[in-house]
């Protein structure tokens, strides 16, 4: 079976998006977890992030030298936001400086709930297309009998 009507390259773009997103969610869940965070194990304040994606591209179909053609998704990495820190007025906290505040990370917690219903659909959306893509595959081996 040749490329062009095989299923295996939509397979294999649609679990890039898969390892993709759940990366994704995974960024997220940290997020949530370290809002209220002063400070890491590093001793400094935690900072929100984010997962920069890069479209993957494989070789073009027609064997032509050079040639390209979108592959799927990929994780170039995780990257900090850059958004300055919140400080907050908490004069016995043992992290406060000399005026009583601390420096806490700016994530909102309902901005970064968003993102993971968003990023929860875009990895349902490519289950369904590996799904999709089982069925035909399916559906063609029963019309060969």
């Amino acid at each position: 079976m040749s490329d062009n009507i095989s299923l295996i390259p939509s397979v294999k773009i649609s679990t890039s998006g898969l390892d993709a997103e759940n990366r994704r969610i995974e960024v997220i869940a940290n997020n949530i977890a370290n809002a209220n965070t002063v400070k890491g194990a590093d001793g400094k304040v935690f900072r929100r992030q984010e997962v920069i994606f890069a479209a993957k591209l494989a070789d073009a179909m027609d064997g032509q030298p050079g040639g390209k053609r979108p592959g799927g998704v990929e994780v170039k990495g995780v990257v900090d936001d850059n958004r300055p820190l919140k400080r907050i007025y908490r004069p016995g906290h043992p992290d406060a400086d000399k005026d009583g505040y601390i420096n806490m990370p700016d994530i909102n917690p309902v901005e970064e709930m968003v993102s993971m219903m968003s990023a929860t659909r875009a990895f349902e959306a490519n289950l369904a297309a590996i799904k999709a893509a089982r069925n035909m595959a399916y559906k063609a081996l029963e019309i060969g009998k």
